[in-house]
């Protein structure tokens, strides 16, 4: 088992998928909104969840309307959904109580500390974790060890405030290391294409999963 949450994301193929199953994951992502290069269709989230045991399946939707949200919980069965930051408030009411959300926050150079309490403060009561993308934004750990665009200090006050995962590169820094100090709720990890059909390596996340590992 880990030590803390994690949530497997974007994920597109069916050994992605049993990877992170077997280390135990809380959650397996699938991109739903069609358009980027991670999207899935829904028979193939349908199919891969047959192979897999114990863990929630989330849909994944960068921007989509309540109606095609709602029609991929009930047709999939889905226990989680993540939700794009453009994502309107009434949605996000909308679906409280239905089903686990997540909400995506993309956090680039330019955003600033007021910028993202108050947009957590305003959606608080209507998702269960925020999860903050430092990762598209481009962004590292020690970017915010050097206090861009916000210090360790300002991550550290929001994880004891709000319910936070994080996709952040650590660099280097172990895991188990990192939520010494920033007590997040767990951490989002990226699935990535295969060499070529069931051939993919995993030693960087092999490292990763190791370290947060709790023998029993």
């Amino acid at each position: 088992m880990l030590s803390t949450k994690v949530k497997a994301s974007a994920i597109t193929h069916l050994t992605d998928a049993r990877y992170f199953a077997a280390w135990e994951t809380n959650w397996l992502g699938f991109m739903l909104s069609p358009g980027t290069e991670e999207s899935v269709d829904l028979q193939l989230v349908a199919a891969l969840r047959e192979w897999v045991d114990g863990v929630k399946i989330c849909g994944e939707f960068s921007l989509a309307t309540l109606p095609e949200i709602e029609a991929a919980i009930e047709v999939l069965g889905l226990e989680t959904v993540q939700l794009g930051m453009l994502t309107p408030l009434e949605n996000l009411q909308a679906l409280k109580g239905k089903v686990e959300i997540i909400q995506e926050i993309v956090v680039e150079a330019y955003i600033t500390a007021e910028e993202l309490s108050a947009l957590m403060e305003e959606r608080k009561d209507a998702v269960d974790y925020f999860l903050l993308q430092f990762n598209k934004g481009g962004l590292t750990w020690p970017d915010i060890q050097e206090g861009t665009p916000f210090g360790a200090d300002q991550l550290e006050a929001w994880a004891k405030q709000y319910p936070l995962l994080v996709d952040l590169p650590l660099e280097g820094t172990p895991p188990t290391q990192f939520l010494e100090q920033i007590k997040v709720e767990g951490f989002s990890v990226q699935g990535a294409a295969e060499e070529k059909v069931g051939v993919k390596s995993f030693d960087e996340l092999d490292d990763f999963f190791e370290d947060l590992e709790v023998l029993i």
